[in-house]
């Protein structure tokens, strides 16, 4: 028999809309209908083709603020997955579908947490609430949460607390939430050579026998650098390709993909200053391209995370790590405003995989701990 509580019937309707970045799928306009009757007054930023809703409720500090977004990544071949990729489909005690995890269950769990508190008149409040959507998190990230906190700033309004719903925990739900995250630089070397026929190599420069010493040197890359918090920067070839698919030919040029993850202690510039001289070093004939910079944050304060790692344990009964690990998320923009930034959500193993998934006991169970969050942080009788 299928699970029916508010939480799994939202997270399955948000499934259902397919929402592959950057489209929205009508997602936050629905989300928009639940939370207005709750006293939320809503406000969509769009810019280009991204969704943007903005849901305040109050004025008054303290403000928290939950952080999510409703795109999704591409589902890939159709034939791989076991379940309609927006289906919905509960099985086995989990709800399948692309976003279960990342994020539209967390959304879901949101949601229906405000409206356990406000639809019967609430908590006596002494803050404010409200809830930030995009878009844009799963694709360039530059019109989507970024962009709504320029707006807010440019009218004077700023984040104080803010909750991002990112898939964090890692065997078990509570077991993990972030607190920062590493920087990302990407980078694309093209190495040029000489086409040419391999019987007549003297004709020719290839590139690819000049770029093994620049794998090595690369590969060979170590910062050192963690120091408690965050664990050492890391750099990886992601990519490698040269050639024309043909035998007989040395290539004209190697490409090389690579990405640098790396902590608050290091910087985009002297990273990329620091591939510039190995490529210089070893004497190529050389281009790189960078991708914009995804800046590391580390949370400023720790009011919220003591409070979410409270109501963790109150509703879970576990103490949750604090880590830095994993990847990028909108918490960077949140934090460079200057807000403490706390990510706390489901488990992330299937996210971004075929027969992506989430547990239904744990999906109910997280909108219990988002509603302790809120009524610790701006309730005036936590629970």
């Amino acid at each position: 028999m299928p699970a029916n509580s508010a939480t799994i019937k939202l997270a399955s309707e948000l499934i259902q809309h397919a929402s592959v970045t950057p489209d929205d799928g009508g997602c936050q306009a629905l989300i928009a209908d639940r939370l207005e009757p709750l006293g939320f007054t809503t406000e969509t930023f769009d810019c280009g083709k991204v969704s943007n809703l903005y849901a305040r409720r109050g004025t008054a500090e303290p403000h928290l603020t939950f952080i999510g977004h409703t795109d999704v990544v591409p589902v890939g071949s159709l034939d791989a997955w076991r379940f309609p990729p927006f289906s919905a489909t509960q099985a086995d005690g989990f709800l399948h579908g692309r976003g279960a995890a990342d994020m539209k269950g967390s959304v879901a769990a949101m949601v229906t947490a405000c409206e356990r508190i406000f639809a019967k008149g609430g908590i006596n409040s002494m803050g404010s609430l409200s809830l930030l959507l995009t878009s844009d998190e799963e694709g360039e990230a530059i019109d989507g949460t970024r962009y709504v906190l320029e707006q807010l700033d440019a009218r004077g309004e700023n984040l104080q607390y803010c909750l991002v719903g990112e898939p964090t925990s890692e065997k078990t739900l509570g077991d993990t939430i972030k607190i920062g995250r590493r920087g990302s630089l990407s980078g694309l070397i093209t190495v040029h050579g000489i086409q040419g026929h391999v019987a007549y190599p003297h004709l020719a420069d290839n590139p690819v026998h000049r770029s093994g010493a620049l794998i090595t040197a690369l590969a060979k890359c170590d910062w050192n650098d963690a120091d408690g918090v965050f664990p050492d920067t890391t750099l990886q070839i992601s990519n490698l390709h040269a050639g024309v698919g043909a035998e007989n030919v040395i290539p004209g040029e190697l490409e090389l993909n690579f990405n640098i993850r790396f902590s608050p202690v290091q910087n985009a510039t002297a990273l990329k200053a620091q591939i510039e001289k190995i490529c210089v070093d070893l004497e190529l004939d050389y281009e790189i391209d960078w991708s914009p910079v995804t800046d590391p944050y580390r949370s400023a304060g720790s009011h919220l995370a003591t409070i979410v790692s409270s109501a963790v344990f109150s509703e879970l009964g576990v103490e949750p790590a604090r880590s830095t690990a994993g990847g990028t998320s909108d918490g960077r923009f949140a934090a460079a405003s200057g807000a403490e930034v706390v990510e706390f959500g489901p488990l992330n193993a299937t996210i971004h995989q075929v027969d992506e998934c989430v547990s239904i006991f744990d999906l109910d169970k997280l909108s219990q701990v988002y509603q302790r969050v809120i009524e610790r942080m701006i309730g005036t009788n936590p629970k």
